[in-house]
């Protein structure tokens, strides 16, 4: 099985037996629970099923991000939108199916034959059956774009099927294993294709086949599926407003169904989770960096005593490594490491000396320090990335954004030069000029470099220093949460010249941009308090909600002092309440829900947002749900 789900199944225990686990030090917005469903669900799309009212839900609004590190927006054509999009998913799973239900307030609902001209959902599912790595999306598209049509479509129109289980052309006839492996219902509230009335929003209850997809949540421990999803808005074109016509998507972590972008949604389902089990366990980061006291000097020799410190987190990348290699990665690392062969040369040649190093991490207050040890018979210097001996480090800056709004990834590449010198690139050789990063290579015993394979070498090593506050961490690196992937970069020449080669090997993440990095823990256990990975001073709710109340209350806790605001949602989606709750102090802080009107009895979804008090960036966000009586 999986290291994945051993580890898994080890923490889902713990939080299962009530042994103590400390709070995570900021909460996942990249991994959400799937409870396993006690009834059955019927696809109507009307989501009034008892286990629907006790799913985990997860909001997604238009100009605000999703969730770190890969959610985005963008505006496709026309006006900013007078009614943005507001969308509340709720997932469950029974018999290893997935279920999701959503509501989208939504005035003007429809589509047309023009991309980007409609409303619905383009999802990608990575599909673990394949013999291949990365495992690749397949497309989930669910949507009012009916090219197979004309305009003006009838009002009317619901959405349709395409992608992996549906026919060509678009809106054919499904088969009943498309339908088996894929189906959903809508109930719209209004018309669609029409807007002289308002519409009110639309209702989307979905069925997702698991096991055709190679994952199983019913196994001891459960599973976690690779998922992301981006909600398309179009709005005012049934006829067009010239005046508010608009086109626009927000996403939750990657926006696109059959290409892997930015990052992806862990949804975790185990059997031991279930609608009647009590709070969902927490999703803890798939790894944790430990502090450690030792400052290296960055020679490239590896030689300090902290680089054989077992503390230290260590993996290995190799080429046809196989699963037996991508089994010892935590999280969905063995589902996202992967290698490329480029042509060189005009050819493929035999890589008679494949590529195999071990990489090194920790910090010291906001200093990451990496090691690096190759392990190559041919050491060489080329101008040519895809020949290059050395490794690209992607880490997320945590305040620039890219031009979808996601977080940024910055480029630390460096390679072997033509004297065995370390020589930056990219984005680390910005950092070394500026002085906020150090590199080093150290040639390994019996090493030359040379493009003709003519000596026998026996590799290289490699030291990293960087000071994260250039990423925009704060200098107590705030939260912790830490985004990057490592590729080893090899190339190996030799005489005649079409045996020479190339190759990429991934762990996690290969090039920015692409999908995915790990969602890692920065520890901080230098200061005398503890800190497993998993609760470094950081927002947590503490109590509140847990039960049945006519004046539910929250107490939850801050590491500094914010302006907090508190949204309240009831079970369809629909705002209830919007309150500036104003500066509050750091430690625990209590609020009630509902203190003067209240509406009727039933669950209620809160979010709890928190913002630094002077230049009002985002901090941290927490949610729940609590239960009204009268």
């Amino acid at each position: 099985m999986k290291k994945m789900f051993l580890t898994f199944a080890a923490c889902l225990a713990l939080v299962l037996t009530g042994a103590a686990v400390t709070q995570a030090a900021t909460q996942r917005l990249d991994a959400i629970w799937a409870r396993t469903a006690a009834d059955s669900v019927v696809l109507d799309g009307v989501l009034d099923e008892a286990d629907w009212a006790q799913a985990e839900s997860y909001v997604i609004d238009y100009a605000t991000d999703a969730g770190i590190p890969g959610s985005g927006w963008k505006s496709e054509s026309g006006w900013a939108p007078i009614d943005p999009t507001h969308a509340v998913l709720n997932f469950l799973v029974r018999n290893n199916q997935l279920y999701m239900g959503v509501y989208i307030q939504d005035q003007s609902i429809g589509g047309s034959t023009q991309f980007n001209r409609f409303d619905g959902l383009l999802m990608g599912l990575k599909d673990h059956t394949l013999d291949s790595w990365p495992k690749p999306a397949s497309e989930y598209f669910y949507s009012w774009w009916h090219d197979e049509l004309t305009d003006p479509q009838p009002t009317g129109t619901m959405p349709g099927f395409i992608g992996a289980w549906a026919e060509l052309p678009h809106g054919a006839p499904r088969t009943p294993e498309q339908i088996a492996a894929w189906d959903a219902v809508t109930v719209v509230d209004g018309v669609t294709n029409d807007d002289a009335v308002q519409d009110v929003g639309y209702t989307i209850e979905m069925r997702f086949d698991l096991t055709v997809m190679g994952y199983d949540v019913t196994q001891p421990g459960g599973d976690v599926v690779e998922w992301n999803i981006s909600l398309y808005d179009c709005d005012w074109f049934w006829p067009i407003n010239v005046n508010t016509f608009s086109s626009n998507r927000v996403w939750w972590q990657g926006p696109w169904g059959n290409t892997s972008w930015y990052n992806e949604v862990r949804i975790f389902g185990a059997p031991e989770v279930t609608t009647t089990s009590g709070p969902a366990p927490v999703i803890a980061p798939e790894m944790s960096i430990k502090e450690l006291a030792d400052i290296p000097t960055i020679d490239g020799v590896l030689g300090e005593a902290v680089w054989t410190n077992p503390d230290v987190y260590t993996f290995d990348i190799q080429y046809d490594g196989g699963t037996a290699l991508y089994d010892t990665y935590d999280g969905v690392g063995p589902f996202r490491a992967g290698q490329f062969q480029p042509d060189v040369n005009g050819g493929l040649a035999f890589i008679a000396d494949p590529a195999d190093a071990t990489v090194k991490l920790y910090h010291r207050g906001n200093m990451l320090y990496m090691g690096f040890e190759s392990r190559d018979a041919v050491v060489q210097y080329h101008p040519d990335l895809n020949r290059w001996d050395g490794f690209i480090v992607t880490i997320d800056d945590r305040v620039e954004r890219g031009s979808d709004n996601q977080m940024l990834t910055r480029r630390l590449s460096f390679q072997v030069g033509d004297t065995g010198q370390a020589v930056a690139q990219d984005d680390l050789l910005s950092f070394v000029t500026g002085g906020s990063a150090q590199v080093a290579v150290s040639l390994m015993a019996g090493t030359t470099v040379d493009t003709f394979g003519t000596q026998a070498d026996t590799g290289f090593t490699a030291e990293l220093a960087l000071d994260l506050t250039s990423l925009g961490y704060p200098a107590d690196l705030g939260d912790g949460a830490f985004f990057f992937g490592v590729t080893l970069l090899d190339g190996d020449s030799f005489l005649p010249i079409t045996d020479s080669y190339g190759t990429r090997t991934w762990w996690y993440r290969e090039f920015p941009g692409v999908c995915c990095p790990t969602w890692a823990h920065l520890v901080s256990s230098l200061s005398g308090v503890p800190d497993l990975g998993e609760g470094r001073g950081g927002y947590a709710i503490t109590t509140g909600g847990s039960g049945p109340s006519s004046r539910p209350d929250i107490r939850f806790a801050m590491p500094d002092r914010n302006l907090v605001t508190l949204e309240v949602y009831d079970v369809r989606g629909r705002l209830v309440e919007k309150r500036p709750l104003g500066e509050m102090g750091s430690g625990e802080n209590e609020i009630m829900i509902f203190p003067a009107r209240r509406p009727g009895a039933g669950v209620y979804l809160y979010r709890l947002h928190m913002a630094n008090p002077v230049t009002g960036m985002p901090r941290g966000v927490l949610t729940g749900k609590v239960l009204l009586i009268k």
